[in-house]
């Protein structure tokens, strides 16, 4: 009776219960591939949308234990439909009757995708130009980030007739702005401050605020210059400049918090540069203009 009761307690451990059943069920390889598809086949997906929109050719279900699909320009290969709903659930790819395309967010998931994994965030978020520099005498491959400065995208916009929309003393001019934004410690300030706040009031016996006491020379004259600088512009052009240079916001950002109309804040952002590199490098002054008599050789004027 005894070994009965033992092979009855045996069996009764042994078999599964039903909610452990349904949990390995939810982690089996099959659902687990089904949340996550491989990187690999997400990757050659996005690249063949990037391309090109493409026509769903066909949706077969029962291929693949019915999970089926067929691009156009892909050949005879068979795209899981649970790698196109996970692309669609992350905002990658859109579907609209039969074509699918890709978003905005697919180009920059796909740099990154394809990039190294130490500059992942390098590639996705820069735009990288390969050229080839003097090294040591030595002649070798380098990469640049073209986007290393608030102006390098704004430097490279193109007017109607593919010539550049903003010269090179404009560019010039926001790059020395937002060099004495810089050095004069104008960003602001994103810790906390141990400063007393009395301190700050008082004054030393230079008659100097201590708050710019304790800075260097060269500070206190880059927050001159900038200061004269965003005096030059007035406050009509002023506040476009220092958000794009110093602050490094897009246009389209300064568009929608100032309620501006689309694509205006290029408009106002040239009309700033140049003004600002007006400032920087003035036109010489023209010489005042002689007045000129005209007469007979024994002309002599009358006075009186």
């Amino acid at each position: 009776m005894t070994d009965r009761k033992d092979k009855r307690r045996k069996h009764k451990s042994s078999a599964p219960s039903p909610a452990m059943s349904s949990v390995k069920a939810a982690v089996s390889p099959q659902a687990a591939h089904r949340q996550h598809p491989p990187k690999r086949a997400l990757v050659a997906l996005i690249k063949l949308v990037v391309a090109a929109p493409r026509k769903i050719m066909a949706r077969d279900r029962e291929a693949q234990g019915g999970e089926g699909m067929r691009l156009a320009g892909s050949g005879d290969r068979q795209w899981p439909v649970s790698l196109v709903d996970h692309a669609l659930s992350i905002g990658l790819v859109e579907i609209d009757g039969d074509m699918i395309r890709a978003t905005n967010n697919a180009r920059t998931f796909l740099r990154r995708a394809l990039s190294d994994v130490d500059e992942a965030f390098l590639a996705q978020h820069g735009e990288i130009a390969t050229g080839s520099a003097d090294i040591d005498g030595q002649r070798q491959p380098v990469r640049r980030n073209l986007d290393d400065s608030p102006l390098s995208s704004v430097a490279r916009l193109k007017d109607r007739d593919g010539r550049r929309y903003l010269p090179q003393e404009a560019i010039d001019a926001g790059e020395r702005l937002a060099s004495d934004f810089t050095r004069g410690q104008l960003q602001p300030r994103i810790t906390a401050s141990w400063q007393p706040r009395l301190s700050a009031r008082s004054r030393g016996a230079t008659g100097i605020p201590s708050g710019q006491g304790d800075m260097a020379e060269s500070a206190i004259e880059a927050r001159r210059r900038f200061g004269e600088a965003v005096e030059a512009l007035g406050p009509e052009l002023s506040g476009v400049a220092v958000d794009v240079c110093c602050f490094a916001k897009g246009l389209e950002l300064i568009e929608r918090e100032r309620q501006w109309p689309v694509r205006s804040a290029k408009l106002m952002l040239r009309a700033a540069l140049l003004s600002l590199a007006r400032h920087y490098a003035p036109p010489p002054a023209r010489p005042a203009r002689r007045v000129h008599r005209w007469g007979d050789e024994d002309y002599r004027p009358k006075t009186g």
